[in-house]
């Protein structure tokens, strides 16, 4: 609920300060008096985007503060959680603005966007009048306003649940289904790719061992010759070296022991000559091979080497390469049965999402019958009771899933018997279109949920016995909901709980706009000026009290 609206250097207002209370708020005063300014006050401090210059001319700045009282339960806190923004005890808006445009909004004396302000001001305030098209006269909203009806809540987040199931299951299915062609595009390369690699099976490391080995006995090849030459000299060697020491033997008796020392040396000449020939010997030995030896390892390196180029990998790459194909051709297998089973989960689920939008469809059509009856009820007593209204409430089970059903929802009404049904906007004059809105709003009214509910003028183009009818269902609705109403008509301000008078002055050249509660004589007065106009007489002052009752 609105419990304060303080007003500094807006427009034509100095400064104003407006308690208001519950039930039914008036505002009232001549045609061109600034009632309109006290709206445009109320939509900035609530962040909605308006005139551009609204600070007074002269002022340094123009401010604006709102007070409300929420219900521990008023969908205004779930925002504030949102934004993470605290709160205790009453909500306090204040939004300044400068003249050169500049805007700051505070939130109990924090600061605060303009996003999050017009966020809480549509849990806080709801205005409604002739050229309303942000609520009931905005076919986008209808949908809504008939589930608000119907208390559809549940049934809406049940079909909002489902459907993101089958969202979720409808994604991966497309997932699984776009991966599994892109992989069976490929499945017959890979099979005959499988193959060829299975075949050769590499390992990794070996391109690297088979170019070593090849390397290896290439070398042995060439050297071969040249170690098996300086062996057969080795050998040679050795026979000279024995010739001379049997020589050098059978004659050291007579050298008479001078020649001992050679024999010596000789005998160890022959023993370095025995460890060469063994040493040379042992590497002939291991350069000992198969030339089909060599032309086999060619034969695999080439092959590896030429599959590595073929399939644009390292050699050592190969065995991951045939693991992958394998893994890859076992997924397709897998993800055929797995598509299966996806295919299966989609359809469940789109069975509960059917199941689910047909149930809150069922109630939207048993709501829109409750609705209609509600409103014909509602219409009789503001004299339409001739006029149709209709909620036309479409269903379309092929269109695509959505969170809120197959439904579409718009109202049409019909004035006068006979004639053609249409948009409310479209079809009724205005004081109909006054009489529809404020109808609506009765049948809804129990469902605004903490609103302060804001009716700019919307009895115009009526008086007499339907502005009388249109007062009493005002009041009606501020039984529950607080309610401000500007009006021009008397029989709808007698009906206020808190009656304001809107009034504007000219001094020195300045206009000013100036708003004040009015007590039971100046109520009384004021009715009868609306009765009355300039000259208040005493049967105004008479009908005044009559309607005051």
């Amino acid at each position: 609920m609105l419990l304060h609206l303080s007003i500094r250097n807006i427009l034509l207002i100095e400064q104003v300060d407006l308690d208001f209370g519950p039930g039914l708020n008036v505002l009232t005063g001549e045609t061109g008096a600034g009632k309109s300014i006290l709206l445009d006050s109320l939509g900035f401090v609530l962040g909605w985007r308006g005139r551009a210059e609204l600070v007074r001319s002269g002022a340094e700045f123009g401010e604006v503060i709102a007070q409300f009282d929420l219900s521990d339960d008023h969908p205004a806190l779930a925002v504030l959680e949102s934004a993470g923004l605290g709160f205790e005890g009453d909500l306090i808006l204040r939004r300044i603005n400068n003249p050169d445009g500049r805007k700051r909004a505070f939130l109990n004396d924090r600061p605060v966007s303009s996003d999050v302000l017009r966020a809480l001001s549509q849990t806080l305030v709801e205005i409604h009048g002739q050229h309303d098209d942000r609520g009931l006269l905005d076919p986008k909203g209808h949908k809504n306003l008939l589930d608000v009806f119907a208390e559809n809540q549940s049934a809406l987040a049940q079909t909002g649940k489902t459907c993101s199931i089958l969202r979720q299951a409808q994604s991966a299915l497309a997932n699984a289904q776009k991966q599994l062609e892109l992989d069976a595009a490929d499945k017959d390369f890979m099979i005959h790719a499988l193959a060829e690699l299975e075949t050769l099976a590499p390992r990794i490391g070996e391109d690297t061992a088979l170019d070593t080995e090849r390397r290896r006995m290439q070398s042995a090849e060439r050297i071969r010759a040249d170690i098996e030459k300086g062996h057969q000299l080795l050998g040679s060697a050795e026979t000279m070296l024995l010739d001379g020491q049997r020589w050098l033997e059978d004659v050291s008796s007579v050298a008479e022991g001078g020649l001992d020392s050679s024999i010596d040396a000789l005998s160890r000449a022959m023993i370095e000559i025995t460890e060469a020939q063994h040493g040379v010997a042992a590497v002939l030995q291991g350069l000992e091979f198969s030339p089909y030896d060599l032309e086999q390892i060619e034969e695999r390196l080439f092959a590896i080497r030429a599959m590595a180029r073929k399939y644009e990998v390292q050699a050592d790459e190969l065995p991951n390469l045939l693991a992958d194909f394998s893994e890859k051709l076992r997924r397709i297998d897998l993800d055929t049965d797995h598509l299966a089973d996806l295919q299966k989960s989609v359809e469940t689920a789109s069975e509960a999402y059917q199941i689910a939008a047909d149930t809150l469809s069922e109630r939207r059509q048993k709501a829109a019958k409750k609705l209609d009856r509600a409103m014909q009820g509602e219409l009789a007593p503001l004299k339409m009771d001739r006029a149709q209204f209709t909620t036309n409430v479409i269903k379309d089970d092929t269109a695509k899933p959505s969170p809120d059903g197959f439904d579409s929802v718009f109202f049409t009404v019909a004035t006068n018997p006979g004639a053609p049904a249409g948009p409310i906007d479209k079809i009724a004059s205005g004081g109909e279109l006054s009489r529809f809105l404020l109808a609506l709003k009765v049948c809804l009214t129990t469902r605004s949920d903490g609103l302060t509910l804001i009716f700019d003028e919307i009895d115009r183009g009526v008086g007499g016995a339907t502005a009388d009818a249109v007062g009493r269902r005002l009041a009606a609705v501020a039984k529950d909901t607080q309610t401000l109403v500007v009006t021009h008509s008397p029989q709808v301000a007698a009906m206020g709980a808190s009656h304001f008078l809107v009034s504007k002055s000219v001094k020195l050249g300045q206009t000013t706009t100036k708003v004040i509660g009015l007590n039971a004589a100046q109520r009384r007065d004021e009715i009868a000026r609306m009765l009355a106009g300039d000259t208040v007489t005493d049967a105004a002052r008479a009908a005044a009290d009559a309607l005051l009752g």
